[in-house]
């Protein structure tokens, strides 16, 4: 494993130059980052950019490999890392997932032939049935090394970015409404096991302890508070006259593009070319294929929802130090 998941990408005391000029950095490996693959293009695109960020300040051989519905798969983007340098005897492979989960600690493990880290809730005897996505997944064909990391986790540089998406926000409504008329709410995805609650909650702490305005954090799916459920604790804590919605996801999908807007009530306007959104909220709509969990949203407030945390470069700098971490050991 790599870092522990509440170590901050401050705690390295290198730098890339020292690492380059250095006897350090082998050059039989490769960087491996993986995905989970979106059926919309802006997913791909944002990781994209984000390898190409990654390349551009560390000269790795890297790749981006997706788990499923994108391409490259995990297998194909290993052998085109191959097809790149035969010599290649190690893969750092790191998920560029916030937080750890089923598919960090079981479907991609699996996928690269290596142990998953915990059992299976959905399939406890590791028996999958012949349908599953992992028994349609290719077998990695590399004979070398894979050393599997943790994922990005509830990283502090993670706060910076949140705070821009807020302001940012903020900047872009006409509307004349205080701080203390306003309230942010972080929405994550939510999952069956307990760490998506533990990355949210310590990012939400993290927030709270640092920001002048009400705070409150809700998930999309499998876990409470819901995303209504939120919003009205939070409207029973405070009044507030403005609700910031920041989508704590790395790249836009089908969950923040469609999923959140709809449970927020905005999905009409957030269909819109544009993914900078500012969203008066004055009524609800119900869509068709979409994850709705919880009922609607019922708030007569101002709702601006933000972009995902995308290609920042913060989050740019987090895989460096991360990787690098492991180069160095």
């Amino acid at each position: 494993m790599g870092l522990n998941s509440s170590q901050s990408s401050e705690n390295t005391n290198f730098t890339n130059n020292d690492l380059k000029t250095s006897n350090i950095i082998p050059d039989d490996f490769g960087v491996l980052l993986i995905s989970h693959g979106s059926s919309l293009p802006y997913a791909e695109e944002t990781f994209k950019e984000i390898a190409n960020k990654f390349v551009i300040k560390t000269g790795y051989n890297t790749e981006v490999g997706y788990m499923k519905v994108a391409e490259p798969s995990i297998s194909k983007a290993i052998d085109i890392l191959v097809s790149k340098n035969e010599n290649l005897k190690k893969i750092i492979a790191m998920p560029v997932f916030l937080a750890p989960g089923i598919h960090t600690n079981i479907d991609i493990p699996i996928i690269l032939g290596l142990e998953p880290k915990e059992t299976d809730p959905r399939c406890p005897d590791g028996n999958y049935s012949d349908d599953h996505y992992l028994n349609k997944t290719e077998p990695v064909n590399f004979t070398g090394e894979i050393d599997l990391i943790d994922c990005i986790g509830p990283d502090p540089v993670i706060i910076d970015i949140i705070n821009k998406k807020v302001e940012l926000a903020i900047k872009k409504s006409n509307k004349d409404i205080n701080s203390e008329k306003t309230g942010v709410l972080l929405v994550s995805h939510g999952s069956r096991l307990n760490y998506n609650r533990e990355f949210i909650t310590d990012i939400y702490n993290q927030y709270k302890n640092q920001t002048k305005f009400h705070v409150g954090q809700g998930f999309m799916e499998l876990c409470e508070p819901t995303i209504s459920q939120a919003i009205d604790e939070m409207i029973n804590k405070a009044d507030f006259e403005r609700l910031v919605v920041v989508p704590v996801f790395l790249a836009p999908g089908v969950h923040t593009t469609r999923d959140i807007p709809t449970i927020l009530g905005i999905l009409e306007e957030n269909e819109s070319n544009s993914h900078n959104h500012s969203h008066g909220h004055s009524h609800n709509h119900n869509h068709d294929h979409v994850h709705v969990h919880g009922d609607n949203v019922d708030f007569d407030g101002e709702i601006l929802y933000t972009e995902p945390l995308g290609d920042e470069d913060l989050i740019i700098d987090i895989i460096k130090n991360r990787i690098e971490s492991k180069i160095i050991e």
